[in-house]
């Protein structure tokens, strides 16, 4: 497994949840890394990525709320969200952009081209 998503679970609204995402190195070393996620129905949307260098991007539903991170030790991305909703449960999806630009973040989903096997987060009391 290249990526090994973990840390979903059932949240009440408002609570907090941590994500991770172990990668193996050559996928990880230098690459921007993202989260995605999918909700019942709809589809695969972008909403953080971060890149070697710690340039970070989030979707406008998630700013302020979701915090990407990375330890390049330790190729794991992380995905810290607070202030959770229900209309943020989906299943949430690590990703790599291998071969891509490296200094900024991309949202373009084609250019995602390794990915995590999701892990689902249910925000609901």
């Amino acid at each position: 497994v290249q990526l090994q998503a973990s840390g979903g679970g059932l949240v009440q609204p408002g609570g907090s949840l941590r994500l991770s995402c172990a990668a193996s190195g050559s996928i990880f070393s230098g690459n921007v890394m993202g989260w995605y996620r999918q909700a019942p129905g709809k589809q695969r949307d972008f909403v953080a990525g971060i890149t070697n260098g710690g340039i970070t991007d989030y979707s406008d539903s998630v700013k302020g709320r979701l915090t990407i991170s990375r330890d390049n030790a330790k190729n794991t991305v992380y995905l810290q969200m607070n202030s959770l909703k229900p209309e943020d449960t989906a299943v949430y999806y690590c990703a790599a952009a291998v071969g891509s630009t490296r200094t900024v973040v991309t949202r373009t989903f084609r250019e995602y081209n390794y990915w995590g096997q999701g892990t689902l987060v249910t925000v609901s009391s």
